[in-house]
């Protein structure tokens, strides 16, 4: 075990070294000097930040609210995934297509100016005139100001997502200061505790206040500045060497060392996202479920979570986390039983007729194709993990990993699995997964599952309220795509967040999509 680390710290050091040559810098070019005791935070995300913007869609609309907390959403979550008041104190479905939100009071934008129900319509229209697929997910038709603290939000059908969908970072509430007379954005002015100083787009640093005026008590940091490195390495390096403060997933084969390293730690944590490979049912091998099954017995799981993840994860059994209040816990991992793995295909007619370790039939080679994207960091290695499970029961594997930015159009149509780590949470309701990744035209069905019982279900659960049975329905619908193994599930994503040790108080926030910074952590020094 000590060489593979002494190794591997060798590759994380090389590869780092050369990030650093690729990058202007690997410090911010913000100063930073923190002699006049003013609490700065510096943090690496491991995405480029490209928008500041909640109206451009997920990678603005989730940082701006979960790691820069400049805007807020009127609906918050617990650690079970049941929806909380945040800047709605309260909400009630009037009827079939009305929903009603008292509003706190007091709220002020950081502009000063209070937070009153013309601002919730304004800002809920510009999200989704900019988002088609929130309005659709919504139902939404209109909102109306009731009074100066009550919002109707009309849909145009009985929608019980309506709620978890105004979780949703992109919903989140901006002032309409945020744009000029023109419509034009200029900045997000919204509710939380930072608020925008600057903003570099071809750097991609932005810096972020103490809003002195936020409803939400006394945060304790003066300044963040946040900035995204892409590679896993380059974070490691950036922390280690004290040009960072706080960042998450570092090459999972670096925790140990890096948690034993003076001045910074590791906490480790779970957080809605799945390791999953996507079958492309549209080829004919992956299209038999015999051959599903045998991958799915043929991964070692365990060995994974240890061996590759260094225990940063759990192995999965049905699509989403045991601790969702919705999961169906009756379902387990599939066992790790490679002579199981090797009935199944037999049993479909793949046979080793040339001694060659790998199966054919009608002359063709069992062969597949596995693609997956590098910036997080436990997916080339799980990748190279899983292709070793299969060729031991006699799959001849052709394994890519690259840029998420390159991999759609390396990939086309001629792939047969895809590795991903795919977020679970972004509305705190089953039914937003299962009908994206199962129905026959979900928004995320990447396989082309088609089960004309799972669209059936989906549509009879999206119109059951009552949460006991409305989960009980959906855990039924979990279980047959179990069964199915459109997508296989490998496990459940852990996130590992690397601090200085003078960052202290960090409460971390299990429904965040990565992480989500505390505003009551605070800098010792």
């Amino acid at each position: 075990m000590r060489k593979t680390i002494e190794n591997s710290h060798l590759i994380l050091v090389a590869a780092a070294l050369i990030a650093c040559l690729i990058i202007a810098g690997c410090t911010s070019s913000t100063d930073t000097n923190n002699s006049s005791g003013e609490k700065v935070l510096r943090v690496g995300d491991l995405w480029t930040v490209s928008s500041i913007n909640p109206g451009d869609g997920h990678d603005g609309g989730t940082f701006v609210t979960e790691k820069a907390i400049v805007t807020e959403t009127l609906i918050g979550a617990n650690d079970n995934f049941g929806l909380v008041p945040n800047l709605a104190e309260s909400w009630e479905q009037i009827n079939d297509t009305v929903w009603e939100f008292k509003l706190k009071q007091g709220v002020k934008f950081q502009n000063g100016k209070e937070m009153k129900a013309d601002d919730v319509v304004a800002s809920l229209d510009d999200t989704i005139r900019l988002s088609p697929s929130t309005a659709l997910l919504m139902s939404y038709d209109h909102a109306e100001a009731v009074d100066d603290y009550t919002v109707r939000v009309y849909t145009t059908e009985l929608n019980p997502l309506v709620p978890g969908v105004l979780h949703y970072p992109d919903t989140a509430i901006v002032s309409q200061d945020s744009y000029d007379e023109n419509g034009n954005f200029i900045k997000p002015i919204g509710t939380g505790p930072m608020m925008v100083e600057s903003y570099d787009e071809q750097t991609g640093e932005l810096v972020v206040v103490r809003n002195e005026d936020w409803w939400g008590g006394d945060p304790g940091i003066d300044k963040m500045i946040l900035k995204g490195y892409e590679s896993p390495a380059t974070r490691a390096m950036l922390i280690e060497n004290g040009d960072i403060d706080f960042t998450c997933d570092p090459p999972y084969s670096e925790v140990e060392r890096l948690n034993a390293t003076d001045g910074i730690h590791v906490e480790v944590y779970n957080t809605p996202r799945l390791y999953k490979l996507d079958a492309n049912l549209g080829h004919e091998a992956m299209a038999d479920l015999n051959v599903r099954k045998a991958i799915s017995y043929a991964i070692d799981r365990d060995g994974i979570v240890e061996n590759v993840l260094y225990g940063v994860g759990t192995s999965a059994g049905g699509v989403f986390l045991p601790s969702m209040t919705w999961s169906n816990k009756e379902l387990s991992p599939y066992p790790y039983d490679p002579e199981l793995a090797k009935q199944y295909l037999a049993e479909s007619g793949w046979t080793d007729t040339d001694n060659d370790g790998v199966l054919e039939k009608g002359g063709e080679k069992l062969k597949v194709k596995i693609f997956t994207y590098t910036e997080r960091p436990g997916l080339p290695p799980m990748l190279e993990a899983i292709a070793a499970n299969l060729r031991d029961v006699g799959f001849e594997v052709e394994e890519t990993s690259m840029e998420n930015s390159a991999l759609s159009s390396a990939m086309g149509d001629d792939w047969d699995l895809y590795l991903s780590a795919t977020n679970l949470a972004m509305v705190p309701d089953p039914e937003y997964v299962l009908k994206s990744w199962y129905t026959t035209n979900g928004t995320s069905n990447k396989a082309g599952y088609s089960n004309p019982t799972v669209d059936e279900m989906i549509v009879e659960g999206h119109y059951i309220s009552d949460l006991d049975e409305r989960y009980d329905h959906f855990r039924e619908i979990e279980a047959i795509v179990y069964d199915d193994l459109p997508t296989i599930n490998v496990a459940y994503y852990g996130v590992a967040i690397v601090m200085d040790d003078d960052v202290e108080g960090y409460q971390f926030d299990p429904t965040a999509h990565d992480y989500r910074i505390d505003p009551f952590m605070t800098i010792s020094s």
